[in-house]
């Protein structure tokens, strides 16, 4: 059965096409002047000028063949602010201010350098995104009691160190071998070191940013020009259950936020965990904020929870979900037109 991609996801169905560039192709193509002594206000003031010219070619796009790097460009640009975020961590919204280029650890633990556990090509993503050169990070921002790759979440330092020139290789091998595109999962800590990679990326390639959505407007400034599709988790409808299971302060709040930048800089593809016991609290509030701020978005309702990690802690999520969960979550979700699942 041959599969038509959704209507939401257009722009990546073009890139796949070559008929359009990746967004961090057009950031490499405008040039702009700057210079390493400029102030980090100065920066950001011509980085928004470089997005209003970005956003100009994706309305008119050059033709993939025809993007050229140039240097300065507005990508090189977003390296240096990255560089300084790093040296006063606030990538993410737990806003640790540690020297990372100094070896010193934040919340995450992830210090400059960055790791990735396993790269492969996954056959497993939704069907629009398979095959998909998935890159396994490690580290997290989150500390989501049932995780289901906790081995890696919770150990930064393990794996490959991700060096720019080795992982061009790897990225570009892989597109010759059928990848679709660069799936980064858990990509915030790394946000410096992806974008030192994709600064001579010279494939025409979609970024797929699969993350839990939990950084900063800084980040999210930062990835507008280089994301095409936010592969994002939206997983609690309230904060008590986000710092509960998650150890996340306002969650709803800076996710939501996050999810509506994006919906304006690039396609969503949102998932979302159902949880045994969180029907109420959770899913259908969240396909309530789906509804109401981002709606034509294509959206996966997940029933994969199992028990993992530190979930035997947590009465109420120490099983699997019922039948009547998985119903109740379908019948809400339906309700909603505009929502691919």
């Amino acid at each position: 059965m041959t599969y038509t991609p959704p209507k939401n996801l257009k722009r990546y169905t073009e890139i796949l096409k070559q008929k359009s560039p990746a967004q961090f192709r057009i950031s490499q193509n405008i040039r702009l002047e700057f210079s390493k002594s400029d102030t980090t206000q100065t920066l950001w003031e011509l980085h928004d000028k470089g997005i209003r010219k970005l956003h100009r070619q994706i309305e008119d796009p050059t033709p993939p063949d025809e993007i050229t790097r140039r240097e300065p460009s507005l990508l090189d640009l977003k390296t240096e602010l990255a560089e300084r975020i790093i040296q006063n961590c606030t990538l993410c919204e737990r806003l640790c201010r540690v020297n990372r280029r100094e070896k010193e650890k934040g919340y995450c633990g992830v210090e400059g350098v960055s790791r990735y556990a396993s790269e492969f090509l996954h056959t497993g993503e939704e069907p629009e995104l398979t095959p998909s050169h998935t890159i396994f990070l490690t580290g997290c921002n989150l500390r989501c009691v049932y995780c289901q790759n906790w081995e890696i979440s919770t150990s930064p330092q393990i794996g490959e160190p991700m060096l720019p020139e080795r992982m061009i290789e790897t990225i570009t091998l892989r597109h010759l071998q059928g990848s679709k595109n660069l799936n980064l999962v858990t990509p915030t800590p790394h946000t410096h070191n992806i974008l030192k990679t994709l600064q001579k990326l010279s494939i025409n390639i979609p970024i797929i940013w699969n993350s839990n959505m939990y950084y900063t407007e800084e980040t999210a400034r930062l990835l507008e020009g280089i994301v095409d599709i936010y592969l994002g988790d939206f997983r609690y409808g309230n904060d008590q259950c986000a710092i509960e299971l998650s150890d996340a302060p306002e969650y709803r709040e800076i996710v939501l936020r996050n999810f509506r930048r994006a919906y304006h800089s690039g396609e969503i593809l949102m998932r979302h965990l159902v949880l045994p016991g969180h029907i109420e609290c959770c899913t259908k509030k969240i396909i309530d904020l789906v509804k109401e701020n981002i709606p034509h978005i294509r959206f996966n309702l997940m029933f994969q929870y199992r028990p993992e990690y530190r979930a035997h802690r947590y009465p109420q999520i120490n099983r699997y979900l019922s039948a009547g969960e998985k119903e109740a979550a379908i019948q809400y979700a339906t309700k909603l037109e505009d929502l691919l699942i």
